[in-house]
């Protein structure tokens, strides 16, 4: 898999990111050594502090 397709995936989860405050979606794919892909999305909370980073 190339850097580009990695690119479009994490572009494409962007629209699972929940961001009310921040209103900036952020999305990541990571490669596995086996092929594996993951994919992740930023997660924010009113709670500063409990928001999650894609």
């Amino acid at each position: 898999m190339d850097d580009k397709t990695l690119l479009q995936m994490a572009n494409d989860v962007r629209k699972n990111a929940y961001c009310p405050y921040s209103n900036f979606p952020v999305g990541a794919a990571l490669l596995c050594s086996d092929g594996t892909v993951f994919t992740g999305v930023n997660v924010e909370n009113a709670v500063n502090g409990l928001s999650i980073c894609a």
